[in-house]
């Protein structure tokens, strides 16, 4: 597609209609279950400031800011292409309910300290950080597809840069939640370091007894808590069927929390 081609894009509907998303067709990173399971990570009770760091167009952070009133949510992404399908989607009617407690920041993730607080993440700023790092080593799975190259290569040390910024601008006892590929565990735990701790791994899995897929982490600012491995989250009861369990169709479409055992 000639750079100066405008690009086709869809409107797409998530939690059952409550909100609704532009993004990119036939170009750049679709957003779908990952982005739903990220979002359900984050359970309060109370107003809740939250930033989705590397948000692309805006999914994971719209269903939070979707399914709990109280959530304040901050879109930081660095694509001006993605930022732009992001303001398309708060425009739309249909999120008018969400649009006003939603703020975009075109930004780097890793920015660190006075330029980082310039781009406008400051410290100690949110009690939630959720995100959903690339997770491709650079040489996999190349494709001439520059957004989705961007939005999938996995750059040296990313995950520490990564909870390096959400340490910093996160309230202490705040929590950090992210998904990705079971093989970046111990890069995780690494990163996490000293600033967070008591650390709970779920395992998603397809079936029973297919290996997992992705796993999904929550963290505390400053907790001293040691790790917990939960139980492993099935996508699919049914070995011959493609319909979810009751719980991941649940946290799909916004009807859940998927809630932390331990504070």
């Amino acid at each position: 597609m000639p750079a100066s081609d405008p690009i086709a894009e869809t409107i797409d509907a998530f939690h059952r209609g409550r909100f609704h998303l532009v993004q990119p067709k036939g170009r750049g990173h679709r957003a779908g279950m990952d982005a739903m399971l990220l979002a359900s990570l984050v359970d309060a009770s109370r107003p809740v400031r939250v930033a989705d760091l590397g948000a692309g167009a805006g999914a994971a952070g719209l269903a939070v800011a979707a399914r709990l009133e109280g959530a304040r949510v901050t879109l930081v992404e660095r694509s001006p292409e993605m930022i732009a399908f992001a303001a398309k989607s708060l425009a739309l009617a249909e999120n008018a309910a969400i649009a006003r407690r939603v703020v975009l920041v075109e930004a780097d993730v890793t920015l660190t300290g006075r330029a980082r607080v310039a781009a406008g993440l400051a410290d100690d700023a949110f009690d939630h950080v959720i995100m959903n790092p690339p997770f491709n080593d650079a040489g996999d799975r190349r494709t001439p597809d520059a957004l989705k190259a961007e939005a999938h290569a996995m750059t040296e040390r990313l995950f520490e840069r990564w909870i390096r910024t959400a340490g910093a601008i996160m309230v202490p006892g705040g929590q950090l939640s992210l998904i990705a590929r079971p093989q970046s565990i111990a890069e995780i735990v690494d990163a996490c370091g000293r600033r967070f701790g008591g650390l709970e791994v779920t395992p998603v899995h397809p079936r029973a007894g297919e290996n997992a897929v992705r796993i999904l982490v929550t963290a505390i600012k400053g907790s001293k808590a040691r790790l917990n491995l939960r139980a492993p989250l099935l996508m699919h009861d049914d070995p011959e069927s493609h319909k979810f369990s009751a719980l991941v169709d649940d946290l799909n479409n916004g009807r859940a929390a998927y809630a932390r055992k331990n504070r």
